[in-house]
């Protein structure tokens, strides 16, 4: 499992109308778990929250287009054997 990967309890589904209702509350509980927001019974949004600044960066990173392209660019070089095995970088 990739260090990026955000860790979810479980998803809680809340109607639009509460969430606007009391946001603050949402915002807090969506620090420990995905919150979907539904209009009219149907999925419409996802409110993630973040209890660290470290969460927050990792959530930039996992969705920053330059940086997953770069990824990407990185593990074809590896699948092209054009990689440092990490027992050949000297310290």
């Amino acid at each position: 499992m990739s260090c990026l990967k955000r860790k979810v309890k479980k998803t809680k589904e809340v109607a639009l109308s509460e969430v606007k209702d009391d946001l603050s509350k949402y915002l807090r509980l969506a620090e420990r778990e995905e919150i979907v927001i539904t209009r009219r019974g149907k999925p419409a949004g996802v409110l993630i929250g973040f209890g660290s600044d470290d969460e927050w960066f990792e959530y930039r990173l996992q969705n920053e287009p330059r940086f997953l392209k770069r990824i990407e660019r990185a593990r074809a070089s590896l699948r092209a054997g054009r990689g440092v095995r990490l027992e050949d970088v000297s310290e």
